[in-house]
């Protein structure tokens, strides 16, 4: 993974960026008071920082984000891998987050199989989600946002 345990130091790591303990503590904070329960959030999304937008298509996305609850802190998870795949790239992204142990997936869209390969994992789904990863999560957090029971796109879309 890409984030050190630089927690208590000074500096947290993401990617490959260091960036001041303070700065990733400030960006959290509203976070932080909403939490419902201990849990790694992952967040489909435009960009690598809780300000980015969510980006609506869940297997082409180019990054993820992922959050702890219990720590406040975030990684980001780059997702160029699957992005040219000429199928499956749901399949493979939906695996690399069970891999990252994420508890909960905060999406616009997922199609049938990666769907299916995330409940599987016992991995809930959340659709709609539109905004910044920061907003997603406390609405998610704050209850504001229900997990799906199905997808909501055709495969390939």
């Amino acid at each position: 993974m890409d984030v050190e345990g630089a927690k208590g130091r000074g500096v947290v790591r993401v990617g490959g960026d260091a960036i001041p303990e303070a700065a990733s503590d400030q960006a959290n904070e509203a976070l932080e008071d909403t939490r419902r329960e201990e849990m790694r959030i992952a967040v489909s999304s435009e960009g690598t920082e809780l300000s980015a937008r969510v980006d609506s298509r869940f297997g082409r996305t180019k990054w993820f984000i992922l959050y702890d609850t219990d720590t406040g802190g975030f990684e980001s998870i780059n997702n160029e891998q699957v992005l040219n795949l000429p199928q499956g790239a749901g399949i493979q992204a939906a695996q690399h987050l069970v891999d990252y142990n994420a508890d909960v997936v905060l999406t616009g869209h997922c199609g049938p199989n990666a769907f299916r390969t995330l409940a599987a994992a016992g991995v809930e789904v959340v659709l709609w989600a539109s905004g910044t990863v920061r907003e997603v999560i406390k609405q998610f957090q704050e209850g504001g946002l229900e997990t799906a029971k199905a997808s909501d796109v055709e495969g390939h879309w």
